[in-house]
């Protein structure tokens, strides 16, 4: 993607010199910037990450002055098209997220544009207010980028759109005048407004009355109608401009602040999930629902329900709420400060289901915690559509049509017809409760033919709902996807009436060209994600990506939904958590390596040192593998890459003396004492750090005088102890708790390692370095020891989550095959096996009680990845008496090496500060620290000057009494 245009090159010159923002004009930027969650990849001409309002105004006085377009963009998430351009990008994500006030007596925020709904709603939360516009991008959706599209969201039969609860926005106008868009009087004289605010109230009135009959005839008579520019709001004897800037799509303003109106939050809500035999009979059956006054009805269909189960996250959640195998089931939500009313209505709910055939038909939910996590599956309902894999995904290009409640059950059923004429079939999800049915067509818009069809069904699919008085637009907006579809859906005279309000606000065509007037065509490939000459180039890859059809299809799984940019909750994406920028961002990663697998960034760059920089904040925490919603795997994804850039760069010494370490630890550790001198002596720092690049200012592990050398002991079902390098030459008293905590509980001890030569190793340590060749090596050793354990059914209990789970997950890409599969089948963390042990009711050991005592327990981020934390929390609850807390976090920061590698100290440090180690520094002096993974113990130790132990220490020294 070279940059030639000498416009940008100056502009780049100048933004760099007149701004204190980010300014980022490279080709792996620029390709970053390029799409977003719809269809469309539109190089933009460069970005900048203004710090303030001010330095945003600076910049788009440089592009006016330029000749260059503005795109004002958010978190990225638009599924039409809005926010990508051939223009400069404004992204105000980063650093324009100030809450600037909030007044709790008038119910109003005002905000800068780049706060994430979620966030916003946690502040609020303090004084019983929330915003009550509740899109399921919540996590990463910011107020400005709902503001220009006017989301929606579940409870909009209750709160209405944006439009309806955005009271002002101070907007930036291209020619430079700054102006607050809000309520006007019918006398409204300006005041001391300036006089191009003045003049855009009497302009936008005049064509308002102009044009008013139109209107009236035109725009349909839906809530959810978000297509074009909403003159409808206009009126003479007064009326809000702010409502002409929501739904903007960023073209006609930059927002500098916008007021909300705040909701006071439900004090109880209660949810009845309803089941039905048939599509249609649930489609028919929500009008009647919506008389009985809930707040929301949302759609989960059988297809998003079978999906959801192969999502491992989901699967419980899903499980618990829908029973049996319904064709669609609907989310009823009743809320108010009147518990007893709420369930009454939810009675009511019960009898109207046996009313209509169903009874006992619904699952009801009562409890909070059980209600949320029902709403976090629908808040994922278009990631886990965008799951299946392959090429055909459902497509986004007619997924919010709205219709009325009375036409929702056939327009439904006619539009399944329209997708069997073309041989295809729709997913269906979201808002039943407003007629807005969130349905994407399966198709494989890669291949013309699909596009072609995806023309066809759209043409008649929005000409049945222009049949049923609906609308196009019912949600995600206008965009590149259906800006040219407005003459057939509002007639000429109102297109002409929108042309007039773009070029009254922006006649020189300034912010966000192309989208809701003189747009291109919906179906131009050119302007494709997949253009008409996407190829994937050849790769010899190192791991097995069969599972998705190949690497590229594996990358490909990122659809650009950005629910990595969630701050906070869960693991994903440590990274961009700490940074807030779009390189360090799983989505991010994904799509520069789309770019470098299609030759869109140049032939050799996969193996660049660009592509360096852009992996090397991946802390292959694994947090994407459960999270994603599609499925990409960035930490398999980043040891990929480092196979193939390892072809043509050398290791480090670093590198080399990290992942070597488990073949020369052996004979390290008959000299530990010289070894551990380091830590004593500063000038020895100071030199590793020299030498090795090993930051001076961490403590390195310190070598063992006595590694754990392997035992059998105890008597028993057998039991095979795998002990990783860093617990045998490191930690080796966690081993030694492990084995007598075993022998203990009645099995019996056996060790796997060779009677002669070094110990087994998962190789980890290699492949964290690229070396696929080497870790495989190591692989073919351990398959190779534990085959007769393998094929007696003996299970394999690991201590260290890194390398336990390196043979259930990386074994099979690295050595795939049956024996590989069998392996992984058997190996368990210690307190996997002691969770499955305990409900098989064979775990017999006799444990003395810690009244009072608590446990302060991290999960670490492989052991969420697979969900062991809770059979961990499990384990420790066997302790009579003691409590065991858990918390909320990302990663501790330490990440393997990655927080002793000397240009990494400090982002270790922010990272960590995100969550774990405040949470442990404010633990009680008498709380029991507990930390499975080797770094995260190191972390705790180094920064907060407490010792973390592993759980298995905890169990033996409950357990020492009873002995």
């Amino acid at each position: 993607m070279p940059l030639n245009n000498p416009v940008g090159s100056r502009l780049e010159t100048r933004l760099r010199r007149e701004t204190q923002g980010e300014v980022l004009f490279d080709a792996f930027s620029r390709g970053r910037y390029a799409t977003d969650s719809s269809i469309y990849q539109i190089e933009p001409i460069g970005a900048v990450v203004p710090k303030s309002c001010e330095d945003a105004a600076a910049a788009i006085a440089i592009a006016r002055e330029e000749g260059v377009p503005v795109l004002p963009r958010g978190a990225g998430t638009s599924q039409c098209g809005q926010t990508v351009a051939r223009a400069l990008v404004i992204d105000c994500s980063k650093y324009l997220d100030r809450v600037i006030s909030v007044d709790v007596e008038r119910r109003r925020a005002r905000v800068e544009p780049g706060v994430v709904l979620d966030r916003l709603n946690r502040r609020l939360r303090q004084d019983r207010l929330f915003f009550p516009v509740d899109p399921s991008t919540a996590s990463r959706a910011t107020i400005g980028g709902m503001t220009a599209n006017n989301s929606c969201g579940s409870r909009s039969l209750r709160y209405g759109n944006m439009v309806h609860n955005v009271c002002g926005i101070d907007a930036l106008l291209a020619d430079g005048t700054v102006a607050r868009f809000a309520e006007v009087p019918g006398n409204f004289d300006g005041g001391a407004m300036p006089e191009r605010y003045r003049d855009l109230v009497r302009r936008m009135r005049n064509l308002h009355r102009r044009e008013a009959q139109e209107i009236e005839q035109r725009f349909p008579k839906v809530l959810r109608r978000v297509g074009g520019y909403n003159i409808d709001s206009i009126d003479e004897a007064g009326h809000n401009m702010a409502r002409l800037l929501v739904g903007s799509e960023g073209t006609l303003a930059f927002f500098n602040e916008i007021e909300l109106d705040l909701q006071p939050i439900p004090a109880h809500r209660v949810l009845g999930i309803c089941h039905f035999s048939s599509f249609y009979r649930a489609m028919a059956a929500t009008r009647r629902i919506v008389d009985l006054g809930p707040s929301a009805v949302e759609l989960v269909d059988r297809t998003m329900i079978e999906l959801s189960r192969d999502i491992p996250m989901f699967r419980p959640v899903v499980d618990r709420f829908v029973q049996g195998e319904p064709a669609a089931v609907l989310l009823t939500e009743f809320a108010g400060d009147d518990p007893p009313e709420n369930l009454l209505r939810l009675k009511g709910l019960v009898e109207l289901m046996s009313d209509l055939g169903f009874p006992g038909g619904v699952v009801e939910a009562i409890e909070p915690a059980f209600q949320q996590a029902i709403w976090d599956v629908r808040a994922q309902g278009l990631n886990i559509m965008m799951s299946m894999r392959g090429d055909g995904k459902p497509i986004s290009f007619l997924e919010d049509c709205a219709v009325r409640l009375e036409d929702l059950a056939d327009y439904t059923e006619r539009l399944t017809r329209i997708f069997e004429k073309h041989g295809t079939y729709g997913t269906w999800y979201a808002h039943a409760s407003v007629g807005c049915l969130h349905v994407r067509p399966v198709l494989n818009v890669k291949q013309e033919l699909e596009v072609r069809k995806m023309r066809a069904i759209a043409e008649e699919a929005f000409a049945m709902v222009r049949e049923y008085k609906g609308s196009h637009s019912g949600e995600h907006g206008d965009g590149l996807l259906r800006s040219e579809f407005h003459e057939a859906m509002f007639g000429g005279r109102i297109v002409r009436a929108f042309e007039e309000v773009k070029d009254t606000f922006d006649p020189e065509g300034l912010f966000n060209p192309g989208k809701i007037v003189k747009a291109p065509k919906m179906d131009d490939r050119s302007l494709f994600r997949f253009k008409p000459d996407y190829s994937p180039l050849p790769v010899d890859t190192a791991l097995d990506w069969s599972e998705w059809g190949g690497l590229a299809a594996a990358v490909e799984m990122c659809n650009n939904n950005g629910a990595c940019r969630a701050r906070d909750a869960g693991v994903m994406c440590p990274s961009f958590r700490a940074t807030s920028d779009e390189q360090h961002l799983t989505r991010g990663r994904a799509n520069t390596l789309r770019l470098a697998l299609s030759g869109q960034l140049g032939p050799d760059a996969l193996i660049s040192d660009d592509m360096r920089e852009t992996m090397a904040l991946c802390i292959s925490c694994k947090g994407c593998k459960r999270e994603c919603p599609t499925g990409v795997d960035m930490a398999r994804m980043k040891i990929e890459f480092l196979h193939h850039y390892r072809q043509r760069h050398e290791l480090s010494r670093r590198d080399r003396l990290i992942a070597y370490l488990p073949r020369y630890a052996p004979y390290a550790a008959h000299i530990a004492p010289l070894l551990n001198s380091r830590n004593r002596v500063p000038s020895l720092a100071r030199l590793g750090e020299r030498l090795f690049a090993l930051s001076a200012s961490r403590k390195l592990p310190e070598w063992a005088f006595r590694p754990y050398r392997g035992a059998s002991s105890g008597a028993g079902r057998e039991v095979v102890l795998l002990v990783d390098t860093f617990n045998r030459y490191f930690e080796p008293e966690n081993a030694r708790a492990a084995e007598r905590v075993l022998a203990r509980a009645r099995y019996r001890v056996v060790s796997p390692d060779p009677a002669s030569g070094r110990p087994l190793c998962c190789g980890r340590t290699f492949l964290a370095a690229g070396l696929v060749d080497e870790a495989r090596h190591e692989a073919k050793r351990m398959l190779d020891a534990l085959a007769p354990h393998v094929a007696a059914g003996t299970p394999i209990v690991g201590l260290e989550p890194s390398c336990l789970l390196t043979l259930r997950d990386e074994f099979p890409a690295i050595l795939p095959g049956t024996p590989t599969k069998a392996l992984a089948e058997h190996a368990q963390l210690l307190e996997e096996f002691v969770d499955s042990e305990r409900i098989a009711g064979r775990f017999e050991l006799t444990l003395t009680p810690m009244e009072g005592r608590t446990a302060l327990l991290h999960g670490h981020c492989h052991q969420k990845a697979f969900a062991a934390v809770g059979p961990a929390v499990k384990a420790l609850q066997l302790i009579p008496g003691l409590t065991v807390e858990t918390f909320d976090s990302t990663c501790c920061g330490m990440a393997g090496s990655f927080g002793y590698e000397a240009e990494h100290y400090e982002m270790s440090l922010k990272i960590g500060e995100l969550g774990v180690l405040p949470k442990f520094r404010a633990a009680e002096p008498d709380t029991i620290l507990s930390a499975n993974g080797t770094s995260c113990r190191h972390q705790i130790a180094d920064v907060i000057g407490r010792e973390a132990c592993h759980l298995v220490r905890i169990l033996d020294q409950a357990s020492a009494s009873g002995v």
